[in-house]
């Protein structure tokens, strides 16, 4: 029996999502070998997150691509609200950033994926191996040396002066690497399906809150793609009801869905995300580095997860990159890349968990009726709106890409 492949390369990169492709791009360009290893064989899933913060399109801006990036399909927010308790109010106002685009462009994922890849493919330096899944780290004197993994044609084993699990909130090699997740909690789980959208529906991306029920609706052009919350861990039980039940809590709140909610003909047209907020006290160890998800899990308020994780992306390159082109980075550069992203994380994490508490869990529970207070006071003054807009735009502590990132090395041919 033929032994794995094995790959020699500087940094092997676990998941092929945005913090893992944002890294690979980066490093790529630094001259720094990299291999991405992702499980899947394509990039086509549906019910990922797809809100892309003016902070990441302020990096693309940065790489030269915002242009070429803005043809892929998309949609523009330039103004979050909604309607709660019947009031129809405004949150957050984008139009004032300090960036070159001053909206949330909505993406599906894998054409945000695609586009990383098309360019990060541009360089001799960058190995992108699709369903490769990644099974173990390779550990040999208290340090991370690489991963070992299957593909269609075999096992693989690659060998990386950095390995970066970049695999998710369920990361497997965070759990094999013995890292310690603190769990701050969450209060709901997210039922995520699609519904036909019609020229009569409202303009934009809203949310809709009830007695009991909370909607948003992302605007797909076609399609609203919805978010419908659920106390935590009541998925089970509502399997056990009719689907009518569902659509009755939609239409409750949401009554202009009424005449297209038979477009939900079971369960199978339903997807379960089970919200969770974490961290790991400790991001790294000798040989491998934690990012994104797979460092900190967020909460979906805000969408802001996916440009955390491409922040983390572009802290670890900027920090990184010098170090992986002569060897392995030491125990101090990793800790710096913690020390850099931890405080943006923690505190984005704090405002969620508040948010969480304050609202979503009493409004789920039907505790609450009353419009929050910070919401009319949002909806009086139009200038307040530019807070939650910076908040959730730009974030706490946006990164900025480094020269060394902005020149595409060509291929060799």
């Amino acid at each position: 029996m033929l032994g794995p492949t094995i790959i020699h390369t500087r940094c092997c990169i676990a998941g092929g999502g945005p913090a893992g492709m944002m890294l690979g791009l980066l490093l790529a360009r630094a001259g720094v070998q990299v291999v991405v290893l992702e499980k899947h064989g394509d990039f086509l899933r549906d019910f990922r997150g797809d809100t892309v913060h003016p902070s990441t399109l302020e990096l693309m801006h940065e790489l030269g691509l915002l242009e070429d990036f803005l043809r892929r399909p998309h949609q523009r927010v330039s103004e979050l609200g909604g309607q709660v308790f019947g009031e129809r109010l405004r949150f957050a106002d984008f139009s004032h950033l300090p960036t070159h685009a001053r909206f949330i462009a909505l993406m599906p994922q894998w054409e945000f994926l695609d586009f990383l890849s098309e360019h990060a493919r541009r360089s001799e330096n960058f190995d992108l191996r699709m369903a490769a899944e990644v099974t173990e780290l390779i550990h040999e004197g208290g340090k991370v040396l690489g991963v070992r993994g299957t593909t269609p044609h075999g096992p693989l084993e690659v060998r990386a002066e950095l390995t970066v699990a970049a695999d998710g909130r369920g990361s497997r090699l965070r759990e094999q690497a013995g890292l310690t997740v603190e769990d701050l909690g969450a209060p709901m789980d997210v039922l995520w399906m699609r519904l036909s959208r019609r020229e009569t529906d409202p303009a934009q991306t809203a949310g809709y809150v009830g007695t009991g029920h909370l909607l948003v609706l992302l605007d797909r052009g076609s399609y609203w793609q919805c978010a419908f919350l659920i106390p935590k861990g009541g998925f089970g039980a509502l399997l056990r009801e009719s689907i009518e039940i569902l659509k009755e809590q939609i239409e409750t709140i949401a009554p202009f869905l009424s005449d297209r909610l038979g477009e939900l003909g079971s369960w199978d047209d339903i997807k379960l995300l089970t919200v969770r907020v974490d961290r790991l006290t400790r991001w790294f160890r000798p040989g491998l580095l934690c990012i994104g998800d797979a460092a900190h899990a967020m909460s979906p308020i805000g969408g802001v997860g996916i440009n955390l994780a491409i922040q983390d992306a572009v802290a670890a390159a900027n920090l990184l990159a010098a170090s992986l082109r002569k060897g392995t980075p030491s125990r101090f550069e990793l800790a710096q890349v913690q020390l850099r992203r931890e405080l943006p994380t923690r505190l984005t994490q704090s405002l969620q968990l508040r948010i969480q508490d304050r609202f979503i869990s009493p409004t789920l529970s039907g505790l609450t009726r009353d419009v929050p207070a910070l919401a009319r006071l949002l909806e009086t003054y139009p200038l307040l709106r530019r807070i939650p807009a910076r908040l959730i735009g730009l974030g706490v502590r946006p990164e900025h890409i480094g020269p060394a990132f902005r020149t595409a090395p060509a291929r060799a041919t």
